[in-house]
Protein backbone atom coordinates (compact mmCIF):
# COMPACT_ATOMS: atom_id res chain seq x y z
CA UNK A 1 0.00 0.00 0.00
CA UNK A 2 2.82 2.46 0.94
CA UNK A 3 4.51 2.03 -2.19
CA UNK A 4 1.19 3.24 -4.53
CA UNK A 5 0.90 5.98 -2.49
CA UNK A 6 3.90 8.29 -3.96
CA UNK A 7 3.10 7.35 -7.63
CA UNK A 8 -0.84 8.13 -6.80
CA UNK A 9 1.14 11.61 -6.09
CA UNK A 10 2.92 11.83 -9.06
CA UNK A 11 0.26 11.27 -10.94
CA UNK A 12 -1.87 13.91 -9.67
CA UNK A 13 1.01 16.57 -9.55
CA UNK A 14 1.36 15.48 -13.76
CA UNK A 15 -2.52 15.85 -13.64
CA UNK A 16 -2.70 19.27 -12.31
CA UNK A 17 0.36 20.71 -13.77
CA UNK A 18 -0.73 19.51 -17.32
CA UNK A 19 -4.05 21.02 -16.89
CA UNK A 20 -3.11 24.63 -15.19
CA UNK A 21 -0.18 24.81 -18.17
CA UNK A 22 -2.96 24.94 -20.51
CA UNK A 23 -4.83 27.61 -18.37
CA UNK A 24 -1.47 29.53 -17.89
CA UNK A 25 -1.15 29.46 -22.25
CA UNK A 26 -4.45 30.75 -22.34
CA UNK A 27 -3.84 33.63 -19.64
CA UNK A 28 -1.11 34.38 -17.35
CA UNK A 29 1.35 31.44 -15.34
CA UNK A 30 1.38 33.41 -12.00
CA UNK A 31 -2.57 34.21 -11.97
CA UNK A 32 -3.18 30.66 -12.51
CA UNK A 33 -1.24 29.60 -9.96
CA UNK A 34 -2.76 31.76 -7.74
CA UNK A 35 -6.55 30.38 -8.90
CA UNK A 36 -5.35 26.61 -8.83
CA UNK A 37 -3.71 27.76 -4.95
CA UNK A 38 -6.78 29.25 -3.71
CA UNK A 39 -8.87 26.12 -4.56
CA UNK A 40 -6.42 24.25 -3.12
CA UNK A 41 -6.32 25.64 -0.03
CA UNK A 42 -10.48 25.70 0.19
CA UNK A 43 -9.59 21.31 -0.18
CA UNK A 44 -6.80 21.58 2.47
CA UNK A 45 -9.36 22.69 4.89
CA UNK A 46 -12.42 20.32 4.39
CA UNK A 47 -9.78 17.71 4.48
CA UNK A 48 -8.09 18.61 7.55
CA UNK A 49 -12.14 19.43 9.25
CA UNK A 50 -12.70 15.75 8.47
CA UNK A 51 -9.77 13.96 9.81
CA UNK A 52 -8.79 13.44 13.36
CA UNK A 53 -7.20 17.09 14.87
CA UNK A 54 -3.70 15.31 15.56
CA UNK A 55 -1.17 16.56 17.67
CA UNK A 56 0.77 18.49 15.43
CA UNK A 57 3.72 20.78 17.21
CA UNK A 58 5.17 24.14 16.57
CA UNK A 59 7.95 22.35 14.66
CA UNK A 60 5.13 20.92 12.23
CA UNK A 61 3.76 24.11 11.45
CA UNK A 62 7.04 25.57 10.73
CA UNK A 63 7.48 22.49 8.15
CA UNK A 64 4.01 23.17 6.63
CA UNK A 65 4.82 27.34 6.38
CA UNK A 66 8.18 26.33 4.69
CA UNK A 67 6.49 23.85 2.51
CA UNK A 68 3.77 26.36 1.55
CA UNK A 69 6.62 28.68 0.60
CA UNK A 70 8.11 26.62 -1.51
CA UNK A 71 5.14 25.63 -2.92
CA UNK A 72 4.61 29.11 -4.09
CA UNK A 73 7.90 29.34 -5.35
CA UNK A 74 7.21 26.41 -7.69
CA UNK A 75 3.68 26.61 -9.20
CA UNK A 76 4.33 30.30 -10.00
CA UNK A 77 7.26 29.70 -11.54
CA UNK A 78 6.54 26.51 -13.31
CA UNK A 79 2.90 27.71 -14.83
CA UNK A 80 5.26 31.18 -15.61
CA UNK A 81 7.33 28.73 -17.60
CA UNK A 82 4.83 26.86 -19.16
CA UNK A 83 3.26 30.04 -20.70
CA UNK A 84 6.94 30.69 -22.18
CA UNK A 85 8.28 27.58 -23.45
CA UNK A 86 6.93 23.74 -24.33
CA UNK A 87 5.12 21.67 -21.36
CA UNK A 88 7.32 18.48 -22.21
CA UNK A 89 10.81 20.36 -21.57
CA UNK A 90 9.90 23.04 -18.97
CA UNK A 91 7.78 20.46 -16.30
CA UNK A 92 10.52 18.10 -16.45
CA UNK A 93 13.17 20.82 -15.78
CA UNK A 94 11.46 21.96 -12.68
CA UNK A 95 11.92 18.56 -11.41
CA UNK A 96 15.56 18.61 -11.18
CA UNK A 97 15.37 20.34 -7.69
CA UNK A 98 12.70 18.76 -6.49
CA UNK A 99 14.59 15.08 -6.89
CA UNK A 100 17.85 16.04 -5.87
CA UNK A 101 17.67 18.62 -2.69
CA UNK A 102 15.37 16.42 -0.78
CA UNK A 103 17.32 12.97 -1.22
CA UNK A 104 20.81 14.71 -0.72
CA UNK A 105 19.45 16.09 2.66
CA UNK A 106 17.99 13.30 3.50
CA UNK A 107 21.39 10.87 2.78
CA UNK A 108 23.47 13.62 4.21
CA UNK A 109 21.55 14.76 6.85
CA UNK A 110 18.87 12.31 8.16
CA UNK A 111 21.09 9.43 8.45
CA UNK A 112 18.66 7.93 5.86
CA UNK A 113 20.08 4.62 3.95
CA UNK A 114 17.96 3.51 0.87
CA UNK A 115 18.48 -0.46 0.14
CA UNK A 116 20.69 -1.25 -3.07
CA UNK A 117 17.74 -1.91 -4.90
CA UNK A 118 16.43 1.32 -3.83
CA UNK A 119 19.83 3.65 -4.84
CA UNK A 120 19.46 1.68 -8.23
CA UNK A 121 15.59 2.91 -8.74
CA UNK A 122 17.30 6.68 -7.71
CA UNK A 123 20.47 6.36 -10.24
CA UNK A 124 18.03 5.34 -13.19
CA UNK A 125 15.53 8.18 -12.25
CA UNK A 126 18.40 10.48 -12.94
CA UNK A 127 18.52 10.20 -16.58
CA UNK A 128 15.24 9.78 -17.02
CA UNK A 129 14.38 13.21 -15.73
CA UNK A 130 17.28 14.40 -17.93
CA UNK A 131 16.52 12.44 -21.49
CA UNK A 132 12.29 13.35 -20.86
CA UNK A 133 13.71 17.38 -21.01
CA UNK A 134 15.41 16.64 -23.85
CA UNK A 135 14.02 19.08 -26.50
CA UNK A 136 11.14 17.46 -28.81
CA UNK A 137 10.92 18.56 -32.56
CA UNK A 138 9.02 21.70 -33.84
CA UNK A 139 5.12 21.48 -32.80
CA UNK A 140 2.23 22.84 -33.60
CA UNK A 141 1.79 26.16 -31.54
CA UNK A 142 3.78 28.82 -30.61
CA UNK A 143 4.78 27.20 -27.06
CA UNK A 144 6.08 23.79 -29.36
CA UNK A 145 8.28 25.48 -31.20
CA UNK A 146 11.77 27.85 -30.52
CA UNK A 147 14.81 27.35 -28.82
CA UNK A 148 15.21 24.94 -25.91
CA UNK A 149 16.10 27.46 -23.22
CA UNK A 150 12.52 29.06 -23.47
CA UNK A 151 11.33 29.00 -19.72
CA UNK A 152 13.98 26.79 -18.66
CA UNK A 153 15.15 29.85 -16.07
CA UNK A 154 11.81 29.93 -14.83
CA UNK A 155 11.78 25.95 -14.80
CA UNK A 156 14.74 26.58 -12.95
CA UNK A 157 13.51 28.55 -9.96
CA UNK A 158 10.71 26.78 -9.47
CA UNK A 159 12.62 23.24 -9.41
CA UNK A 160 14.14 24.55 -6.19
CA UNK A 161 10.79 25.92 -4.56
CA UNK A 162 9.04 22.09 -5.48
CA UNK A 163 12.85 20.46 -3.64
CA UNK A 164 11.53 23.11 -0.77
CA UNK A 165 8.38 21.83 -0.39
CA UNK A 166 9.18 18.30 -0.87
CA UNK A 167 11.53 18.39 2.23
CA UNK A 168 9.84 20.23 4.43
CA UNK A 169 5.97 18.19 4.18
CA UNK A 170 8.24 15.50 4.97
CA UNK A 171 9.19 16.91 8.30
CA UNK A 172 5.59 17.13 9.61
CA UNK A 173 4.99 14.68 12.29
CA UNK A 174 3.12 11.53 11.88
CA UNK A 175 0.30 12.80 14.64
CA UNK A 176 0.86 15.99 13.10
CA UNK A 177 -2.37 15.57 11.41
CA UNK A 178 -3.73 17.79 8.46
CA UNK A 179 -3.31 21.23 9.51
CA UNK A 180 0.49 21.74 8.45
CA UNK A 181 -0.96 21.38 5.12
CA UNK A 182 -3.87 23.81 5.40
CA UNK A 183 -0.86 26.43 6.87
CA UNK A 184 1.34 24.94 3.72
CA UNK A 185 -1.65 26.17 1.32
CA UNK A 186 -2.53 29.26 2.91
CA UNK A 187 1.39 30.44 2.60
CA UNK A 188 1.39 29.47 -0.85
CA UNK A 189 -1.17 32.03 -1.79
CA UNK A 190 0.43 34.66 -0.17
CA UNK A 191 3.90 33.83 -1.54
CA UNK A 192 2.29 33.83 -4.99
CA UNK A 193 0.29 37.00 -4.96
CA UNK A 194 3.57 38.26 -3.85
CA UNK A 195 5.01 37.08 -6.87
CA UNK A 196 2.18 38.48 -8.74
CA UNK A 197 3.03 42.17 -8.13
CA UNK A 198 5.86 41.67 -8.75
CA UNK A 199 5.31 40.91 -11.88
CA UNK A 200 2.35 43.03 -12.30
CA UNK A 201 -0.20 39.91 -13.21
CA UNK A 202 -3.66 39.96 -13.09
CA UNK A 203 -5.66 38.96 -9.95
CA UNK A 204 -8.72 37.07 -12.32
CA UNK A 205 -9.44 34.76 -14.76
CA UNK A 206 -12.25 34.17 -17.30
CA UNK A 207 -14.75 32.35 -15.37
CA UNK A 208 -14.42 29.03 -17.16
CA UNK A 209 -10.45 29.15 -16.66
CA UNK A 210 -10.95 30.09 -13.20
CA UNK A 211 -12.82 26.86 -12.76
CA UNK A 212 -10.12 25.03 -14.61
CA UNK A 213 -7.62 25.92 -12.69
CA UNK A 214 -9.06 25.53 -8.89
CA UNK A 215 -10.35 21.75 -10.15
CA UNK A 216 -6.61 21.22 -11.08
CA UNK A 217 -5.80 22.89 -7.94
CA UNK A 218 -8.06 20.48 -5.99
CA UNK A 219 -5.91 17.96 -7.78
CA UNK A 220 -2.53 19.32 -6.53
CA UNK A 221 -3.71 19.32 -2.76
CA UNK A 222 -4.87 15.66 -2.93
CA UNK A 223 -1.02 14.94 -4.48
CA UNK A 224 0.08 16.65 -1.28
CA UNK A 225 -1.60 14.70 1.08
CA UNK A 226 -0.42 11.51 -0.59
CA UNK A 227 2.56 12.80 -0.32
CA UNK A 228 2.49 12.95 2.99
CA UNK A 229 0.87 9.99 3.44
CA UNK A 230 3.84 8.03 1.36
CA UNK A 231 6.33 9.31 3.84
CA UNK A 232 5.25 7.94 6.34
CA UNK A 233 4.92 4.19 5.07
CA UNK A 234 8.59 4.94 3.30
CA UNK A 235 11.89 6.58 3.52
CA UNK A 236 11.89 9.95 2.26
CA UNK A 237 14.36 10.04 -0.13
CA UNK A 238 12.33 6.93 -1.88
CA UNK A 239 9.02 8.61 -1.65
CA UNK A 240 9.97 11.98 -3.19
CA UNK A 241 12.23 10.89 -5.98
CA UNK A 242 8.69 8.32 -7.15
CA UNK A 243 6.68 10.83 -5.97
CA UNK A 244 8.48 13.48 -8.36
CA UNK A 245 8.13 11.36 -11.71
CA UNK A 246 5.37 13.44 -12.39
CA UNK A 247 7.11 14.93 -15.52
CA UNK A 248 6.01 12.08 -16.98
CA UNK A 249 2.26 12.54 -16.94
CA UNK A 250 2.21 15.99 -18.64
CA UNK A 251 4.52 14.59 -21.56
CA UNK A 252 1.82 11.89 -22.45
CA UNK A 253 -0.84 14.23 -22.12
CA UNK A 254 0.92 16.93 -24.13
CA UNK A 255 1.63 13.82 -26.61
CA UNK A 256 -1.95 12.69 -26.81
CA UNK A 257 -4.41 16.04 -26.48
CA UNK A 258 -1.37 18.71 -28.03
CA UNK A 259 0.22 16.53 -30.78
CA UNK A 260 3.60 17.45 -29.13
CA UNK A 261 6.07 14.93 -31.04
CA UNK A 262 8.40 12.93 -28.62
CA UNK A 263 12.16 12.38 -29.36
CA UNK A 264 13.63 8.86 -29.20
CA UNK A 265 15.48 10.26 -25.82
CA UNK A 266 12.07 11.44 -24.65
CA UNK A 267 10.52 7.74 -25.31
CA UNK A 268 13.96 6.28 -23.41
CA UNK A 269 13.85 8.88 -20.45
CA UNK A 270 9.91 7.35 -20.08
CA UNK A 271 11.00 3.87 -20.18
CA UNK A 272 13.85 5.23 -17.53
CA UNK A 273 10.80 6.69 -15.59
CA UNK A 274 8.78 3.27 -15.46
CA UNK A 275 12.00 1.35 -14.52
CA UNK A 276 12.84 3.71 -11.53
CA UNK A 277 9.24 3.31 -9.68
CA UNK A 278 9.95 -0.46 -10.06
CA UNK A 279 13.10 -0.66 -8.63
CA UNK A 280 11.97 1.63 -5.75
CA UNK A 281 9.09 -0.76 -5.31
CA UNK A 282 11.00 -3.47 -4.90
CA UNK A 283 13.55 -1.51 -2.02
Amino acid sequence: MGEALAPASALCSGVTHFVNGLVARRSDGVTAALHAQLAGTAVAVVAALASPSGGATAGDYWSGALSGTGTGVGVAFLYRAMAQGQMSVVVPVSDVGAVALPVLVGVALLGERPAAVAWAGIAVAVPALWLVAQAAGPGTDRHSAGPVTAGVPAALAASVGFGVQFLAMARVGADGGLWPVVVSRVVSVVVIAVVLALYRSPVTLPGRLAAVAGAGGAVGTVAVLLYLAATRHQLMAVATVLSALYPAIPVLLALAFLHERLTRRQTAGLVCAAAAIALLALR
